[in-house]
């Protein structure tokens, strides 16, 4: 071989091996700037407003539609002090307004909408600024998340993709990639001496959605009725692993027209339902009248005929007890027991339309309502989104506590306010030791605004530096109960958006994001981080 083939050859060898490793390196580098997993109002806004930033955005959705429970049955929205709700989560709730031909948000009633109409108005959102939506994507329940030196490389799906990015938001209400990726997180009550908190732990006795009047735990057999824990009550105070009670919040129907009659559904036992029996049986004596749908429903009008039907009284659509294992459960088990909480709903509606032990004017009150048949055409007309309160809550960079609730209400990172209730639903139904039947863990303590730190929403830096978790974000049980509401989901989603933005802008850890930076973004577009903020301000 001449010299001059040798050169040849060298070079050829050369700019081969410079052109495979721009090919490797091409193929290895993330072309998503964020990956958004799941499609929760949070993750939508999440999305949204990284988009509006110049992003390229992927949103990975589980099931079949956007929204989470905004979409899937909660359309009373839980506003508090509505005035605080600004930027984003307002644009959307002004779109909803105007479909219905109003104008401003200035009143509670004007934030109501019908799920298929705030299905389309998130759609179009992501539509218009050009974000990637795959549904029917969910994580791998094991080795579902790569992660390289504190920071997460790619999320694989059940289907065997890899969706590699740069920065990741874990937006689901069961925390999955959060908890794949390393993250310290937790689940159930605090004690009231873990953070100081008056409100934590177990309750001895609360007034509301409780049974007025010494109701027996058992039957005549001396067997306690179905839906009663058999342990006794812990100490007062005493921390625990049960998270409050989940629920389909039901959207029904007066329309003739638009109303289709409950029906019978599979696996139905009324039986199970002998409590309640019992309870209508004795609600006459008790009270003075007979028992009304406000008893066992708190029916909030929505637009044309309809109504959000959310739980109300010690016996509703709250499947109290049977949510504490699904943080940690199974994917197999999730779906379980979000089937076992349909079946729950079902039955209930279809005992109280149609048991001969439930008095007639109640039965005739309960069927004046159904499912509608313009609303989750493709699940029966059944909500399709199980009401998970709480699940899985990360233990992050920064935990809020009742005292950021109450005391401490200022946050120098604020990123957007709370201001609904501590609220808690009810966690367990147990017989007291005088043999009468108790619900427990049912808080409603009013707070004043609140500012909500984006420390609370990025993991300890020394865990993991490119992930955001806005839903599943780190606070106690009782801080959470307040927190948790799908305003806060999305103002906390605009927030996570613009700061995947500015890590990626500024080539650094989500957690070292100059929040004075942040700030000035979010209100550019109008949110509102201190209660002196006005709606529609933006910042000079």
């Amino acid at each position: 071989m001449t010299l001059k083939s040798r050169w040849k050859r060298a070079l050829t060898f050369f700019f081969g091996f410079i052109i495979a490793a721009l090919y490797l390196s091409a193929q290895q580098a993330p072309s998503t700037d964020l990956l958004v997993y799941g499609g929760t109002a949070g993750g939508v806004i999440t999305a949204y407003s990284a988009a509006r930033q110049g992003l390229h955005v992927v949103l990975l959705e589980p099931g079949a539609h956007l929204g989470g429970m905004v979409t899937g049955g909660l359309s009373a929205t839980d506003l508090g002090y509505f005035q605080i709700i600004g930027g984003y989560a307002r644009e959307f709730y002004s779109q909803a307004a105007a479909h219905y031909g109003v104008k401003d948000l200035d009143h509670a009633t004007n934030w109501l909408s019908e799920p298929h109409v705030d299905e389309a108005i998130f759609n179009a959102m992501l539509r218009r600024v050009g974000v990637t939506v795959v549904l029917h994507r969910r994580i791998r329940e094991h080795g579902g998340v790569t992660v390289d030196k504190q920071h997460v490389t790619a999320l694989i799906t059940e289907h065997g993709e890899a969706w590699p990015a740069t920065i990741f938001a874990d937006c689901s209400y069961e925390g999955d990639l959060m908890a794949q990726a390393g993250v310290h997180y937790t689940w159930g009550r605090e004690s009231r001496q873990e953070y100081g908190e008056s409100l934590a732990g177990v309750w001895p006795h609360t007034p509301a959605h409780q049974f007025g009047w010494p109701l027996s735990a058992y039957n005549q057999q001396h067997a306690l009725y179905p839906e009663i824990d058999p342990r006794p009550l812990a100490p007062a105070g005493s921390g625990d692993k049960k998270v409050q009670a989940y629920n389909f919040r039901l959207i029904l129907t007066s329309d003739p027209v638009n109303r289709i009659s409950f029906p019978r559904p599979e696996g139905y036992d009324p039986a199970r339902f002998a409590l309640l029996a019992r309870y209508l049986a004795e609600f006459s004596e008790h009270r003075g009248r007979t028992p009304q749908l406000r008893d066992f429903f708190n029916p909030v009008p929505i637009p044309n005929r309809k109504a959000d039907f959310n739980n109300n009284g010690p016996i509703s659509t709250d499947y109290i007890g049977h949510s504490w294992s699904y943080p940690e459960a199974s994917f197999a088990e999730k779906s379980s027991i979000c089937q076992e909480h349909l079946l729950y709903t079902q039955s209930l509606v279809y005992f109280l339309s149609n048991d001969e032990s439930v008095p007639e004017t109640l039965r005739a009150e309960m069927n004046q309502w159904g499912l509608p048949k313009d609303e989750f055409e493709d699940t029966g007309h059944w909500p399709r989104q199980l009401y998970i309160r709480e699940a899985r809550r990360m233990l992050g960079a920064y935990v809020i506590r009742q005292a950021d609730l109450q005391s401490e209400r200022t946050k120098p990172d604020s990123i957007g306010m709370g201001s609904y209730n501590s609220d808690s639903h009810n966690i367990q139904r147990v017989a007291m030791p005088d043999g009468a039947v108790q619900n427990e863990g049912d808080v409603q303590v009013p707070v004043q605004p609140y500012e909500i730190p984006y420390r609370a929403i990025t993991p300890r830096i020394s865990e993991i530096t490119n992930l955001l978790v806005p839903v599943c974000l780190s606070a106690t049980h009782i801080a959470y109960s307040s927190v948790r509401m799908e305003p806060q989901y999305m103002i906390i989603g605009q927030a996570a958006g613009v700061a995947a933005a500015l890590a990626i802008r500024n080539r650094t850890a989500i957690q070292n994001i100059s929040v004075t930076e942040l700030q000035r973004e979010l209100k550019n577009e109008r949110a509102i981080l201190h209660l002196q903020d006005k709606p529609g301000s933006k910042a000079p």
